[in-house]
């Protein structure tokens, strides 16, 4: 999607027609394609929901707000709404539910997008109407469909076979590294949030200024290596680098390496979509929760960046004195640039994608894995909840973490500058990363 909106309605339609097909086209390569029907009505963990209630879940909200709240059509299904309702039933619920059965769920989201691309051409973007105006509820429903596609690949991970094709793409771009550890990111004000993209969530809104200190960040996220470095060094069993309540959850699960690694004999091992295979040490970490990073910055004699000190790294262009859309600029995320869209199923080599650093030299802010920030998620001043309470909202406070910049496997169309994940800190069935970085003074 363009930083400003599309002036030309029949080419707005011609793009949300394109990106509907795109998302239906992975969701289906991630369900109904790859599994029996056995496979995606079982819940592999109590964290995820069966890939079945997912499936359908896509097609309920797509009815909700494209056929009913946007074109104004009659319910297609009022009885599965409840089913569907990702509050009136939590994960660990939804296998008692009476669900659609695989080929129903798969017809039923079919008939939805066959109603939603029929009504598309008498639908009218009014900029008075800001559910319409840019396309904005077409973009909502394409990136909601994204995200659970990222969150079906986390059932898949969880799951003990390899289900997916594992592709085999092209070398991901490099030149050697930054050649620096971290880089100084000035002292002053910088713009936070989205100010004009059509299709940004209330929790990105309103652009606003926020000046900060100056401070230090890494260039590029921690890898397996230096992570294995802090484990190596007794960090799992040395209460002084954690959070109290890090270290809590670290005596009661008994956790001593990042998820799906272990260990036999002196080499370690990860399981990665049923493959077993050496960690890959040049690789980003993976798979630790928020306490385990901020661990791991201790140890380090750092600590993990706020969310506006990852942004302004990630945004600001001290020479332009404006914020980019992406770290490279507003171009849109390309194969040079960024590892996303699920174009592999792991993250890149630190110091990859030379192509995309910010104008501080930082790499990888844009996919390869989530970012955990220090940050509580809160809205920011002024915040509006649009258009339901339930997506932002209800979710503020201490209670989880704020995480940035995509993963490998969101799409791009989430990868913006100014997008916001947000997650409980002992959570690491996500593909979540981290980098340091320290005050200046």
């Amino acid at each position: 999607m363009p930083t400003t909106p599309v002036q030309d309605e029949d080419a707005l339609k011609e793009l949300i027609a394109a990106e509907l097909s795109a998302s239906r086209d992975r969701s289906l390569g991630l369900t109904t394609d790859v599994l029996a029907t056995p496979e995606l009505l079982t819940q592999v963990s109590p964290l995820m929901s069966p890939l079945v209630w997912d499936l359908a879940h896509i097609g309920n909200y797509e009815e909700l707000w494209l056929l009913r709240a946007a074109a104004g059509g009659d319910p297609l299904r009022p009885e599965i709404d409840g089913l569907y309702d990702a509050f009136e039933h939590p994960r660990a619920e939804r296998p008692k539910l009476p669900l659609l059965p695989p080929d129903e769920a798969r017809a039923y989201i079919a008939e939805v997008r066959t109603r939603v691309l029929g009504t598309l051409e008498d639908v009218r973007f009014r900029p008075d109407n800001p559910l319409t105006a840019g396309g904005f509820v077409y973009g909502m429903v394409v990136q909601h469909e994204h995200q659970h596609d990222e969150t079906m690949l986390a059932t898949h991970q969880l799951r003990r076979d390899a289900a997916l094709p594992d592709p085999d793409p092209a070398a991901a771009p490099a030149d050697g590294g930054p050649g620096r550890d971290e880089v100084l990111v000035e002292a002053g004000p910088f713009v936070m949030g989205a100010e004009d993209d059509p299709w940004a969530y209330d929790n990105e809104r309103p652009g606003h200024l926020v000046d900060l200190p100056a401070y230090y960040i890494d260039t590029v996220p921690v890898s397996a290596g230096a992570y294995l470095a802090f484990m190596a060094a007794g960090g799992y069993d040395d209460e002084r680098w954690w959070d109290p309540a890090g270290w809590e959850w670290r005596c009661s699960s008994g956790r001593r390496a990042p998820g799906f690694w272990f260990r036999e004999g002196v080499q370690w091992l990860r399981r990665r979509f049923g493959r077993v295979e050496p960690v890959p040490l040049d690789e980003p970490v993976q798979h630790v929760c928020w306490y385990e990073a901020d661990a791991y910055a201790r140890w380090a004699g750092r600590r993990l960046p706020t969310e506006a000190e990852w942004e302004k790294a990630a945004r600001w262009d001290p020479a332009a004195g404006r914020s980019r859309r992406h770290p490279w600029g507003d171009d849109p995320p390309d194969a040079t640039r960024a590892n996303l869209g699920q174009r592999a199923l792991r993250p890149a080599p630190a110091g990859a994608y030379p192509r995309g650093a910010s104008a501080y030299g930082v790499r990888q802010l844009v996919g390869d894995v989530w970012e955990w920030t220090s940050s509580d998620f809160r809205g920011y001043p002024g915040f509006r909840s649009f258009p339901y309470k339930e997506y932002s909202e209800v979710f503020f406070g201490a209670d989880y973490k704020v995480l940035r910049g995509g993963s490998w496997a969101t799409h791009p169309l989430a990868a913006r500058g100014t997008f916001r994940n947000w997650d409980y800190p002992i959570r690491r069935q996500i593909f979540a990363g981290f980098r340091c970085a320290r005050d200046a003074a």
